[in-house]
């Protein structure tokens, strides 16, 4: 089946200038291959075989740069609307051309994503009018938020600067959208400009057409300032952005969280009662900054008990994210189970009383995750300060971390033994990253 892929090309670069030596934005320089080429190679890999490069600063020079590698051999038009008129106001201008789905790239980010994982994930629901590539970022508290429910809908938009004293979930637009043609037509002919992210998608998510979010950690980054193009460059020559790909196996640190990142209260049930230990922000922050996925496996009973409903439990979650963003630290995920086998609460919540297949030890958490994130469990972690977290790792054959905060162990269910102790999660991040010869 063919594929179309959308790439927005018009931009200036004017904060790049003295890198660009005359050259539109999306022919900057990386690494020895213009940017533009390398986003081409990646759609190539994808079987994309139609690519529509809607140009307008510098046009010509575009057009030149892709006859001259005679269009790398694909179905690739270049298309100058002659005016700037916003990313979505762009790709509607050329709305005969387009395809009954398609995909929109940004010529100025520099991505490795696997774009069939993707693409599977958009055509799950045949009623999506549009997805979006979501991810965690170390700075949530300057950017554009996504806010998504347990089925990945997208709910809302928080738009910076957020409120004070407001926790919102870490999901940013990272700018690759799979979109439905049809589901663009009532916007067509809209003449003033029109954004993705600031106007069209809030707009859609009004009229009730359904969104989803796509959650992704994969590498796609914005080269818009010399230092962004440096750092992207970096990671490039380091191999970081071919290894992010999840068509490569990826090593997860997998992280209880009461008596692990928080303060283990004994049935949390408030955003008031969080309260992180000291050093997980930063402890978190290294994980990030390796090449270890970092998600959080954690049973909350308390929502089938009936002490916290499914909103408070991500407000809980939100300001978990909140106070780790800043701290310029991030979650690649956050997998719960909400269950609880035993009956008898005042309260309690009946269908969600059962012998499910995700509560610790049971390994259902990890196993989404390794489907998630393609994880190679040889290579991956799980740290927690009970026995029922050493006992979880036993049964997914993983390497184990037992920590002396929380419960430390005495809680006393399993008789699973810790590959490794540490007396908290600073400590058993250094042994993994500095000690350990299982590496990433």
């Amino acid at each position: 089946m063919s594929r179309q892929a959308v790439i927005l090309a018009g931009g200036r670069g004017t904060r790049l200038r003295e890198r660009l030596h005359g050259r539109p934005k999306p022919l900057v320089d990386l690494c020895g291959v213009p940017l533009l080429e390398r986003q081409i190679g990646l759609l190539k890999r994808y079987g994309f075989t139609q690519v529509l490069v809607l140009v307008n600063h510098a046009a010509e020079q575009i057009i030149d740069f892709c006859a001259a590698r005679n269009n790398w051999g694909l179905e690739l038009h270049c298309l100058d609307d002659g005016e700037p008129r916003g990313t979505a106001g762009a790709t509607l201008a050329v709305f005969d051309r387009l395809a009954d789905e398609f995909l929109v790239m940004y010529g100025d980010t520099m991505l490795e994503v696997d774009l069939d994982r993707f693409h599977a994930f958009h055509r799950r629901r045949q009623g999506a009018a549009a997805t979006l590539f979501l991810h965690p970022n170390d700075h949530p508290h300057d950017s554009d938020l996504v806010e998504v429910d347990d089925s990945d809908r997208v709910l809302a938009f928080h738009p910076y600067p957020h409120p004070p004293g407001r926790y919102l979930p870490n999901l940013v637009n990272a700018a690759l959208y799979w979109l439905k043609r049809d589901a663009l037509t009532p916007w067509r002919g809209r003449p003033e400009m029109l954004d993705f992210g600031k106007e069209l998608f809030p707009e859609m998510l009004a009229q009730e057409l359904l969104l989803q979010g796509y959650n992704s950690p994969e590498y796609i980054k914005d080269i818009g300032t010399p230092e962004r193009l440096d750092r992207v460059c970096g990671d490039f020559q380091a191999g970081r952005i071919e290894r992010a790909s999840l068509a490569h196996p990826q090593a997860m640190v997998f992280l209880d969280r009461d008596g692990t990142l928080n303060r283990e209260v004994n049935h949390l049930r408030r955003p008031e009662e969080l309260e992180l230990l000291p050093g997980v922000i930063e402890a978190v922050r290294r994980l990030n900054r390796s090449e270890y996925r970092c998600c959080v496996v954690t049973n909350q009973p308390v929502v089938a008990r009936g002490d916290c409903s499914f909103a408070e439990l991500r407000a809980i979650h939100n300001k978990l994210e909140t106070l780790l963003g800043e701290g310029k630290a991030y979650l690649d995920r956050i997998y719960l189970c909400p269950h609880h086998p035993h009956r008898g609460f005042a309260g309690e919540r009946p269908e969600l009383k059962i012998d499910c297949d995700c509560r610790k030890p049971k390994t259902g958490l990890l196993d989404r995750a390794v489907a998630d994130f393609n994880v190679d469990l040889a290579r991956s972690w799980l740290i927690g300060d009970t026995s029922v977290d050493i006992e979880t790792a036993r049964r997914a054959g993983i390497k184990s971390i037992l920590l002396q905060t929380g419960y430390a162990g005495h809680d006393n269910r399993y008789q699973a033994q810790p590959d490794f102790t540490a007396p908290d999660l600073p400590a058993a991040v250094d042994f993994i990253l500095e000690q350990s010869p299982q590496r990433p």
